[in-house]
């Protein structure tokens, strides 16, 4: 009973697990009922599930509000938009990867969910040296705000192109120095294929891969995501949940965003937007405030209304027009 009780990061070490519990619930629910088979998943069953994770993601927020107070719940809906509308681009990243390499949609869930669980574990180790860095300077948190307004300038100002997927360094590591079969072979990640000599040997997919350099491009929005919800707040359970609720629902929502990404390319300006609030923020209540904390239900209202009208704008300039598909 004293260990469930004990302090972990700040938090009752029982909070951790029954959040672990929940992600691992809902991840074994997914793939070993749901998605047992490989199959395509049409939009209409990505939006109801996308539904149903976005409620459990609601409600897990409310939890938090009850047990650690409405301060620690109005952070952790910030965290959770702001990390759900940036995966947005992450969603036109995964896409343009599984085009490239020629993954079949009934494929792709199977990728996504490996991809997450990879996630999961990657994100706690970038939070953790975050709290770590936090925790033992609060100079720190000045670097994270200048870097976020450097980050939304410049998503301002950046011009739009294409990821060069062909050219990644994982992918030409991974050709050079490992079997890689041209052909697919479903789900597998690695098989077992005749090398020059006649012998069976190990080779990876390009489904392998694509996992690969859909987890590599996660880093990449984590270097943004990270510190945006470290300048929300410092508590390291709400910095985590937030983060590891947004993506979990990633997957389900994958498949209607891929289908209407497009739709939403005026929405990065109001992130761009939105990185630039939130470290200014900080610098504000730090050397205009005096120290004082930036209204958290402000910090939300700011958030949420940059969000909503980069959708609405995006979705009202971009009606009529067609989806254009990756190469292979």
């Amino acid at each position: 009973m004293e260990l469930l009780t004990a302090d972990w990061l700040g938090t009752p070490a029982w909070f951790w697990l029954a959040f672990a519990a929940i992600v691992l619930i809902l991840t074994a629910f997914d793939l070993g009922f749901l998605h047992k088979d490989d199959r395509e998943m049409g939009i209409g069953e990505s939006l109801k599930l996308s539904v149903f994770y976005i409620a459990i993601a609601m409600a897990f927020g409310g939890w938090v509000w009850f047990a650690k107070g409405a301060t620690s719940g109005v952070e952790y809906y910030t965290g959770y938009f702001i990390e759900k509308a940036l995966s947005i681009d992450n969603v036109f990243v995964i896409s343009m990867i599984f085009g490239f390499f020629a993954i079949a949609p009934k494929y792709q869930y199977r990728a996504l969910l490996w991809g997450i669980l990879a996630v999961i574990v990657l994100r706690g180790l970038m939070i953790a040296g975050g709290a770590a860095l936090v925790a033992s300077a609060h100079w720190v948190m000045w670097i994270f705000a200048a870097f976020l307004v450097f980050t939304g300038v410049k998503m301002l100002l950046a011009k739009d192109h294409d990821p060069d997927i062909g050219n990644n360094v994982a992918v030409r590591w991974i050709s050079r120095h490992m079997n890689v079969t041209k052909e697919h072979h479903g789900h597998h990640f690695f098989v077992k294929v005749p090398d020059k000599t006649g012998k069976l040997a190990w080779a990876a997919t390009p489904l392998f891969l694509a996992l690969v350099v859909i987890n590599l491009a996660d880093l990449v929005f984590a270097v943004d995501s990270v510190p945006a919800i470290f300048s929300i707040t410092t508590d390291t359970f709400v910095v985590y949940t937030s983060n590891i609720m947004a993506i979990l629902g990633l997957r389900a929502l994958y498949f209607a965003l891929a289908a209407m990404v497009h739709r939403f390319h005026y929405l990065k300006y109001a992130l761009a937007l939105v990185l630039v609030f939130i470290g200014a923020k900080i610098l504000v209540a730090d050397f205009v405030l005096g120290g004082a904390k930036f209204p958290p239900l402000l910090s939300l209202g700011v958030t949420l209304a940059l969000i909503a009208g980069g959708v609405v704008w995006s979705l009202w300039k971009t009606r009529g027009e067609e989806k254009v598909l990756p190469a292979a």
